[in-house]
């Protein structure tokens, strides 16, 4: 017999939410467990004998769970479908026979490393705050940042409605009226990179990320996927094997 758990880690279990998100649709009152609006966040499921629905949808564990790595290519929007008829990141993965979710976002105008799954569990320990995952960005610059503004955002700065966390800062490439920097941060604030660099008077031209949590884009080409590697997903999940 299975040990009961919470609903919102059953939800994220069963590839339709991470758990974060799962909480929120419980307290909206789109959860079931058996015939029943559940909006209680500590509720406890057995997965053996309860059935759980999400607007009316009968929700069950995933049988077969996918870890993918994209090179985003500009011009996608980082979610599973948009009312405003962009391109989403899933389109590129369109050819896999599941429904997968972007871990995290990549803004629509930037490119590089981005996963994507259909294990809420997974994208719960990469994008919750207290997990700390650090990402590296590849960012050009207009301008020539000086010590002072490398400086600035080694310490954290203003970026309007928060301050940031220290960040790792170096001038990698300088150029006659550019700069690149590599920029890592364990924070996901919306845009947050390309709004530090403007806080300290560098607007970004162009913005890549190349490495999450220890794993590096490489040279998978842009608008490409493949599978992480089990050496991967252990280092990604500190451990702990999937």
């Amino acid at each position: 017999m299975a040990k009961p758990e919470r609903l919102q880690k059953y939800i994220a279990r069963c590839g339709a939410a991470s758990r974060r998100a799962a909480e929120q649709l419980i307290l909206d009152g789109r959860v079931t467990v058996n015939k029943t609006v559940v909006t209680e966040l500590g509720t406890r499921v057995d997965c053996d004998n309860d059935k759980v629905f999400l607007d009316g949808q009968r929700l069950l564990p995933e049988k077969k769970l996918y870890y993918i790595m994209l090179n985003k290519p500009k011009g996608y929007i980082s979610t599973a479908d948009d009312e405003r008829g962009r391109k989403t990141v899933t389109e590129l993965v369109a050819d896999l026979d599941a429904r997968l979710y972007p871990v995290g976002r990549l803004d629509y105008e930037s490119e590089g490393l981005l996963f994507l799954t259909n294990d809420g569990d997974f994208t719960y320990r990469m994008t919750h705050p207290g997990h700390r995952i650090n990402k590296k960005y590849q960012v050009v610059v207009s301008g020539i940042p000086q010590y002072e503004d490398l400086q600035k955002l080694r310490k954290g700065v203003d970026i309007g409605d928060y301050v940031t966390a220290p960040a790792q800062v170096t001038l990698a490439v300088e150029q006659e009226r550019t700069a690149q920097l590599n920029i890592t941060i364990h924070e996901g604030k919306n845009r947050q990179v390309r709004r530090m660099c403007e806080a300290v008077g560098f607007p970004v031209l162009r913005l890549k990320r190349v490495n999450i949590g220890g794993v590096s884009l490489g040279n998978l080409p842009l608008g490409k996927w493949r599978h992480l590697t089990e050496a991967e997903l252990l280092k990604l999940t500190g451990g702990e094997k999937k």
